[in-house]
């Protein structure tokens, strides 16, 4: 009987080998963590250096006219790319909490040619997120403040992953 039973096992296991995806045909994801200030500097290098598309979501970005407001940094940074011909799109929050700050970051992102975009859903967006070319995914706590990206202990990772930014990608399509 344990015979019978260590050969059904047998043939289980082979016939999960057989139809299981080799894990050599995903490309290896390359992570680094991003602390604290480390993150505003390499949102800010990734979109530079962007060719195709910028999809992001925020819960909060917040652009002051104070000088070295961060944010404001990255607004700019957002509509260059736009002005070179990537396709620029920021999902933002629209609840009570974030509204103004938001649609004051929203004007500006406008006026710069940015599509700017508040689900109608009845969920908070609380996502921080961004996807760009479709390879280069920034996820994690930061929102685009400047006590986030200057003084706050935030955490967030820089993935170089195509499968998991389409995923992502296809997430923050979703919220439209």
């Amino acid at each position: 009987m344990a015979s019978r039973a260590w050969r059904s096992a047998g043939w289980l296991l082979c016939a999960l080998l057989l139809c299981a995806r080799p894990l050599a045909a995903q490309p290896p994801v390359q992570a680094a963590l991003l602390a604290n200030r480390a993150y505003g500097g390499e949102l800010i290098n990734r979109i530079q250096h962007s060719k195709r598309r910028i999809l992001c979501a925020f819960y909060l970005f917040k652009v002051t006219e104070k000088r070295g407001n961060q944010p404001a940094a990255v607004a700019a940074e957002l509509i260059r790319a736009r002005a070179r011909g990537v396709e620029v799109t920021v999902i933002l929050e629209g609840g009570k909490t974030v509204w103004q700050a938001n649609r004051q970051t929203a004007a500006l992102l406008l006026r710069g040619g940015v599509k700017v975009l508040f689900p109608s859903r009845h969920a908070v967006t609380h996502a921080k997120v961004a996807v760009i070319d479709d390879r280069w995914l920034l996820i994690g706590s930061h929102n685009l403040t400047q006590s986030a990206l200057l003084h706050n202990n935030e955490l967030s990772v820089l993935l170089d992953s195509p499968e998991l930014a389409l995923q992502t990608k296809r997430y923050l399509e979703n919220l439209r």
